[in-house]
């Protein structure tokens, strides 16, 4: 075919083809960055209030890369709830591998996923938050969170274990930590920022290192000293 056989205007049709398929490409950018920033706003708003618009302008991406990457909002939930899991999980495994393990733990319950006074901790945490928000809701995402929960839960009895409790008592101790954690996570959200931990948290522990018969650093310290 010779150029005077081209219908006239088609290569402006293939080039405004090409464009518009360019166009409508979903534009790369930093995905765990992008996760990352999903979390913070799904742990401070939660699932159902957290909408799409939201979503695309703290992500800092577009629509059709939202979709191409993620699916949809209920996937990347569950992308943010197994990583926040994660970073718990992290977060107690090097707690404990530098300290004493209940020491570790309670440390973990004074200072909560981030420690010190920053703001986030008045968010409670992603997890207990879902369960709170989607029972009877959204059941398999509650349930989807409290698996994780559960896996927390056996990180504390893992802890007890190594700090001299026995398999049966450490289980124990671990529900009962459990009780704690969701009680405190819930009650962080009513609090101040700059709120200290909770004084209950001092006595738990407390009669979690009577049970298992393991003093505190502070303790060991002292009976060094005299």
């Amino acid at each position: 075919m010779s150029e005077r056989d081209v219908e006239p205007g088609l290569d402006c049709i293939l080039y405004q083809s090409v464009h518009y398929e360019a166009m409508a490409r979903p534009i790369e950018f930093d995905r765990s960055k992008a996760v990352d920033k999903a979390v913070g706003l799904f742990w401070r708003k939660g699932y159902q209030a957290s909408s799409l618009s939201d979503l695309l302008a703290v992500m800092g991406i577009g629509r059709s890369s939202f979709y191409a990457a993620f699916t949809d909002k209920r996937s990347l939930f569950i992308e943010c709830l197994d990583l926040f899991a994660e970073r718990t999980l992290g977060l107690l495994a090097r707690a404990c591998a530098d300290k004493p393990p209940v020491d570790a733990l309670e440390g973990f319950f004074e200072g909560g996923l981030f420690g010190g006074r920053d703001e986030r901790r008045q968010w409670g945490c992603l997890l207990v938050n879902t369960v709170l928000e989607m029972s009877g809701v959204d059941d398999d995402l509650a349930a989807h969170a409290g698996r994780h929960l559960d896996r927390v839960q056996d990180a504390f009895r893992a802890g007890l274990e190594h700090a001299g409790a026995a398999p049966a008592l450490a289980q124990d101790l671990a529900a009962m930590l459990m009780l704690v954690n969701e009680g405190v996570r819930v009650s962080s959200r009513r609090a101040s920022p700059q709120a200290a931990p909770p004084p209950a948290i001092a006595a738990i522990f407390r009669l979690v290192r009577n049970a298992i018969g393991c003093p505190s650093t502070l303790q060991i310290t002292r009976e060094i000293a005299t």
